[in-house]
């Protein structure tokens, strides 16, 4: 069966796009004299129901489902601007509504589960593919998002407003290169971070208790929603080594080979350099693995906040060079009278044959209703 296409309704979504496409004046016909055809039969339909002996209240609600299904088959066809659609939602029945959003419901959870159950490198060509699938998730995840107590990318924001207020790099600061402080927000949605971040910088230059104002940040994704966004598969970011203090990952470890995002934010940080991550609390099922796990890619523990009941934060950094040699030699000196196995090279074992995206952070899949 054809993507979201739903055993008879007829629902042809194989060529959304947006605006109106010019078409030629046969094709325009065409669709013309099928929708006269579509509301003759709908029309019958509501005409045989009556007839049939079925009472007035169930013929009136089985034609509204009718013109629901033509209507959503005609915005499809002739995507409208975001204004004219949402003109067209004010004037939907109270059945109609909720018909639509058990329609739109269904098109996130089918994105949400693909994008989470598939590579970051299959992501990318399928939003290549499909741009408007990035579009249609994001207003499905702003939906949910309404519901909980905080927005993690608030919460990350919050953050950096506070830390702002000492010098960069000082005990309690934001970590910087040079006093600036860059940071790569990864599989970044809308760029809100960024917005939000630079918002801050441009209100409070001339407060002098902010110390932190020469914040710049790089925002990756899927798609190009603005003009903040860069086009990337976050596992390879066009960023040179070491050329970021702080990493973000705002719900957004979703392919199945997360790590190898994991491995890219490593790439990225300068030595001090801070990891952010937050994660839906669902998808973790021992806190204390996925902790471990990024230690085999060269990260510390700073924090784990679970106040938050949707999400989780953590805090790692990569330690500067004279950490990494303490640890290096604390090593070497075991192996000398133990066996010691190579815990990294296990789990590169494990994951080539079973994804991390599978096991160490669980799908987050939504509850059909």
């Amino acid at each position: 069966m054809a993507l979201f296409e739903v055993e008879g309704w007829n629902i042809k979504t194989d060529n959304v796009a947006l605006g109106k496409v010019d078409a030629p004046l046969s094709k325009k016909k065409e669709k013309k004299l099928e929708k006269k055809n579509k509301r003759r039969e709908a029309l019958g339909k509501k005409k045989n129901l009556i007839q049939e002996g079925k009472d007035e209240e169930t013929a009136h609600e089985e034609n509204e489902r009718t013109e629901l299904t033509q209507q959503v088959t005609d915005d499809i066809e002739d995507f409208e601007p975001e204004s004219s659609v949402e003109e067209t939602k004010t004037e939907l029945t109270p059945l109609q509504q909720k018909m639509m959003a058990k329609l739109t419901g269904s098109r996130f959870r089918w994105i949400n589960e693909k994008l989470y159950t598939i590579s970051s490198e299959e992501a990318l060509a399928l939003i290549s593919k499909q741009p408007q699938l990035f579009d249609e998730y994001h207003t499905g995840f702003k939906n949910q998002v309404q519901s909980w107590p905080e927005n993690p990318v608030d919460v990350f924001v919050k953050h950096i407003e506070n830390r702002s207020k000492k010098n960069v790099n000082a005990p309690g600061g934001l970590p910087g290169i040079n006093k600036k402080v860059v940071i790569a927000d990864m599989g970044c949605g809308e760029a809100q971070l960024a917005l939000d971040v630079q918002n801050f910088v441009k209100k409070h230059a001339k407060d002098k208790k902010v110390k932190a104002k020469n914040i710049q940040v790089h925002s990756f994704d899927l798609k190009k929603a603005n003009s903040r966004i860069t086009v990337a598969d976050v596992k390879n970011v066009p960023l040179g080594k070491e050329s970021c203090s702080i990493v973000v990952f705002c719900l957004a470890l979703m392919g199945t080979n997360f790590i190898d995002f994991i491995k890219e934010a490593h790439r990225l940080l300068a030595p001090n350099g801070e990891l952010w991550i937050a994660e839906i609390k669902s998808r973790i099922e021992d806190v204390d693995k996925f902790i471990e796990a990024l230690k085999l890619y060269g990260f510390l523990h700073k924090t784990t906040d679970d106040s938050n009941k949707m999400f989780t934060r953590f805090e790692f950094f990569k330690p500067n060079d004279d950490i990494v040699k303490v640890r290096e030699e604390k090593m070497e000196r075991k192996r000398k009278f133990v066996e010691v196995d190579d815990p990294k090279a296990e789990f590169e074992k494990k994951r080539s044959k079973n994804p991390e995206g599978k096991w160490l952070l669980k799908p987050c899949i939504y509850k059909r209703r």
